[in-house]
C-alpha cells in the first residue's frame, strides 16, 4: 500500500463533511408509496374512539421512527467529529514522517561529504588512541540515533496507516447512518401523513369530539394510576439541577411538536427532556430510548421533579415529572409542549440524569 497516498486520500474526507454534516430534512423527502403502512384507512364504519386509538397509533409509531432518525443524527455528528480529529492526526503524522526522512536526509548527505564515513568512524581511524575512543563513543551513539529515527519512522508510518483506516471507517458509517436517516424520515412523514389523513376525514364537531375523547382517555388512565398507589409522595424535593431542568421545561410550554427539533421554537418529545437537562449542565443521551437505556433507573415511587419517566414498552416517549403527579412533555404532532398527568400513558420506567 502507498502510505502517502493512502493518507493524501484520507485527508480530503474533512472536505466532505460539510455535506455529510448537512440534516437529512435538507434532502428531498422521498414520497411514501401506498401501502398498509403509509395509507389511512376510511374513517367512514368506524367508531370515533376507534379512530382516536388508529391515530394515536400511528403517532406512537411516528415517534419510535423519530428515535431511529435522531439517534441517528447524533451517531453522524460524532463520527463528524471523530474525522477532523483523525484529519489532524493525519496531517501532524505526515509532517513527522517529514521531518524524520529530512534528518535521514542530512545524514546521508553529511556521510557523503565525510567520504561514506560518519565523524564517529573517522576518529575510530585516526591514530590517536584519545580520538580513538571519543570515535568509538561517538559512533555508538550515532547508531543509537540512527536506529532510533527508523523506529520512530516506522510507527509513524504504521500510525499514519492506522490513522487512515479509522478515517475510512467512520466515512462509512456515516453514509450507513445517513441511509437510516432517509428511512425513519420516510416512515416518520408516512405515519404523520397517515394519521393526519385519517383527522381530515372527519366533520369539524368529531375532531372537537376527538380531542374530548383524547383528553378523558388520559383523564380516565391518570385516575387509576394514582389511585393503584403506584405513586406514595407525589411532592419529593427536587434537586438544584433537577429545579433548573424544570424550569427550563416548563418554561417550553405552548411551543409546538416538531419531530427531530431541539428548540428554541419547538420540540420533540426527548429534544426538550435533553435540552432540559443541558441547561442544567447535565448533558444526557439525545432520544428517549437511550436516556432508558444509559441513565440510572429508580423506583416509579421514589421519583422527585426533574427524573424523566419513560413511556410505551419500546420506550418511544419521555416526559419530565414537575411533581403533583404530573409530566411537562411534548406529546406529538398537531400538539404543544404542555403538563399531562405522570400515569396518562403506559409506564415503562423512571431515570434520573443527576444520580
Amino acid at each position: 500500500m502507498n502510505r502517502r497516498h493512502c493518507a493524501t486520500a484520507a485527508i480530503t474526507l474533512v472536505c466532505a463533511l460539510a455535506l455529510l454534516t448537512a440534516p437529512v430534512q435538507a434532502m428531498a423527502a422521498p414520497i411514501p408509496e401506498p401501502g398498509p403502512t403509509s395509507t389511512a384507512p376510511a374513517a367512514a364504519g368506524k367508531s370515533l374512539d376507534e379512530v382516536r386509538q388508529e391515530i394515536d397509533a400511528l403517532y406512537r409509531m411516528a415517534g419510535a421512527a423519530t428515535d431511529a432518525y435522531n439517534l441517528a443524527e447524533e451517531q453522524a455528528k460524532k463520527q463528524s467529529g471523530e474525522i477532523v480529529r483523525l484529519t489532524k492526526s493525519i496531517a501532524d503524522g505526515q509532517a513527522k514522517i517529514a521531518e524524520l526522512k529530512d534528518r535521514a536526509g542530512a545524514q546521508a548527505r553529511e556521510q557523503y561529504r565525510n567520504g561514506g564515513l560518519p565523524p564517529g568512524a573517522q576518529l575510530v581511524l585516526s591514530g590517536d588512541p584519545d580520538l580513538f575512543m571519543d570515535g568509538v563513543n561517538q559512533a555508538r551513539q550515532g547508531q543509537q540515533a540512527t536506529k532510533g529515527m527508523l523506529t520512530e519512522l516506522e510507527q509513524a508510518q504504521e500510525d499514519l496507516e492506522t490513522y487512515t483506516k479509522d478515517a475510512n471507517l467512520n466515512w462509512e458509517k456515516i453514509e450507513a447512518n445517513r441511509v437510516k436517516q432517509a428511512k425513519a424520515k420516510k416512515n416518520i412523514d408516512g405515519k404523520i401523513e397517515a394519521a393526519e389523513e385519517l383527522e381530515s376525514q372527519l366533520a369539524k364537531e368529531e375532531r372537537t369530539r376527538l380531542l374530548e375523547l383524547e383528553q378523558n382517555a388520559a383523564y380516565t388512565a391518570q385516575t387509576a394510576w394514582l389511585s393503584s398507589g403506584a405513586l406514595k409522595d407525589i411532592n419529593r424535593e427536587a434537586s438544584a439541577a433537577g429545579k433548573q431542568a424544570v424550569a427550563f421545561a416548563t418554561g417550553q410550554i405552548g411551543k409546538p411538536y416538531v419531530w427531530g427539533a431541539e428548540g428554541p421554537g419547538s420540540y420533540d418529545c426527548s429534544g426538550l427532556t435533553s435540552q432540559a437537562w443541558a441547561a442544567a449542565k447535565r448533558p444526557i443521551p439525545r432520544t428517549s430510548q437511550e436516556q432508558w437505556r444509559q441513565l440510572p433507573r429508580i423506583p416509579v415511587q421514589d421519583m422527585r421533579p426533574g427524573d424523566l419517566i419513560i413511556y410505551h414498552g419500546d420506550a418511544s416517549h419521555v416526559g419530565m415529572y414537575v411533581g403533583d403527579g404530573q409530566i411537562v412533555h411534548a406529546p406529538r404532532p398537531g400538539r404543544n409542549v404542555t403538563l399531562a398527568g405522570a400515569g396518562s400513558m403506559q409506564i415503562l420506567g423512571v431515570v434520573r440524569p443527576d444520580k
